[in-house]
């Protein structure tokens, strides 16, 4: 496939060392120019472009920037994209370290993946989010591995999800339905699947227990979980 990637940082670069791996066609744009990508395209392989050329031709589109820059892309950056092209989104919230606080995630209207989905015009599948990138690049097993990590697919457009689910089995993960795009919320930050490398028989254990409808005490619970995660790294000198 001809994979873009809009944004360069540890889950976009981790992405492109991996697809470029297997054969796929990468374009990888950061919020500045392709001149500053020159070193990444030398170690993955893809071609440095602008966001707009990221997505041109593009089979599948992955979104991976900072929530909070969301609202900054083109308008138009999806002008001329078929509608059948999915588009992933990877961003999680971190309201202490980097976005600031964004009322309707706060309140629990909407999932972070809904709040982008909104910006974007476009429909998205929440993929990614939810490992470290390091693991994402180096820690993929063929099928049938003991132990190989699951990772979750959600959202509400079911041609999409399965060309989804194909990749993340592909990159040597057991890909799991992570139910409507509503129900991503399982997969937020603060979430017992948020970066736990479960597998897939944990991973729908887990689903199940939680449910699909968000209750308000979840929410709170979950963003609290959030908050102490993001303090902790916050005492370590962490920057994202």
């Amino acid at each position: 496939m001809h994979i873009g990637i809009i944004g360069a940082g540890h889950i976009g670069s981790a992405l492109a060392v991996r697809l470029t791996s297997l054969g796929h066609s990468v374009a990888i744009a950061n919020s500045r120019s392709p001149e500053t990508l020159t070193d990444l395209a030398q170690k993955t392989g893809a071609t440095p472009v602008t966001a707009k050329e990221a997505v041109r031709d593009a089979d599948l589109i992955v979104v991976t920037i900072p929530l909070k820059s969301i609202p900054d892309l083109p308008k138009d950056l999806f002008e001329g994209v078929p509608a059948d092209v999915p588009i992933i989104d990877t961003s999680n919230y971190y309201p202490l370290l980097r976005d600031g606080q964004l009322p309707e995630l706060e309140s629990g209207d909407l999932t972070e993946s809904e709040w982008v989905q909104q910006h974007l015009g476009r429909p998205v599948l929440k993929v990614f989010n939810n490992i470290f990138a390091a693991n994402l690049q180096n820690n993929g097993k063929p099928a049938g591995t003991p132990g190989r990590i699951a990772l979750l697919v959600a959202g509400d457009d079911a041609a999409a999800k399965q060309k989804a689910m194909k990749l993340v089995e592909e990159l040597g993960f057991d890909a799991v339905d992570g139910g409507s795009l509503h129900e991503s919320w399982r997969q937020q930050p603060g979430s017992p699947l948020y970066c736990t490398d479960l597998s897939a028989d944990e991973v729908k254990k887990d689903l199940a227990n939680l449910g699909t409808q968000r209750t308000p005490e979840q929410h709170a619970e979950f963003l609290a979980n959030q908050a102490a995660s993001e303090k902790q790294l916050q005492a370590q000198g962490v920057k994202l």
